[in-house]
């Protein structure tokens, strides 16, 4: 017994200590030696304050930002109950409601009713991501905001527009991905163009 023990207990420990010790540590010390700033969340820092990640949406509501597309994550409240809490990175979830939800119909409905235009309705800005946490909305989407933000914040419509074309990130190499607008750097980017012409 004690023959077939002590070979099967050497090979867990030997096993455990390879793949469980060593090689997230080798793979951790690369990550943190090649890409720092992405193997440590690629977070953005404004004024020595993390302000969010690049990888993970905010829920901005204010008329003088851009918003991102809508999120389904939730949370619980004090008592326990599931509340709906946007771009919760503890809980990334879709809605799992299908397209024949009257639930989903009338959210969506009221979305772009929300919006307030005639203009054709990216669909992006109307539905949900599957994990709840896109960063990103598609330029269109992008474009769509531009006169409410450049109206809101006093801003001649062009400077705006100009700013959301130089926030167009292109597909990888050309191929992969489709364009598409960081939400959080775009509204970053218009708060320290505000705050230049603030300054003397």
């Amino acid at each position: 017994m004690i023959q077939l023990f002590r070979p099967a207990l050497v090979l867990l420990i030997g096993m455990t200590a390879l793949l469980g010790i060593a090689y997230p540590a080798a793979i951790t010390g690369i990550a943190q030696l090649v890409f720092p700033r992405e193997a440590n969340g690629s977070l953005i820092e404004r004024n020595g304050a993390i302000v969010g990640s690049s990888l993970i949406g905010q829920n901005f509501t204010d008329p003088r930002y851009f918003h991102p597309r809508p999120s389904a994550t939730s949370g619980t409240d004090a008592d326990g109950n599931s509340v709906a809490l946007p771009y919760n990175a503890a809980s990334s979830s879709g809605s799992n409601l299908g397209p024949t939800s009257k639930a989903l119909i009338e959210r969506v409905a009221g979305d772009i009713a929300a919006l307030e235009t005639t203009k054709l309705v990216p669909v992006d800005l109307v539905t949900t991501s599957a994990s709840g946490l896109d960063p990103h909305v598609s330029p269109e989407a992008a474009r769509l905001q531009i006169e409410r933000v450049a109206k809101a914040r006093d801003l001649p419509v062009a400077v705006v527009r100009e700013l959301v074309e130089r926030s167009v990130e292109t597909r990888l190499m050309g191929l992969i991905g489709e364009p598409r607008v960081n939400v959080l750097a775009l509204n970053l980017a218009l708060d320290d163009m505000a705050t230049k012409r603030k300054s003397p």
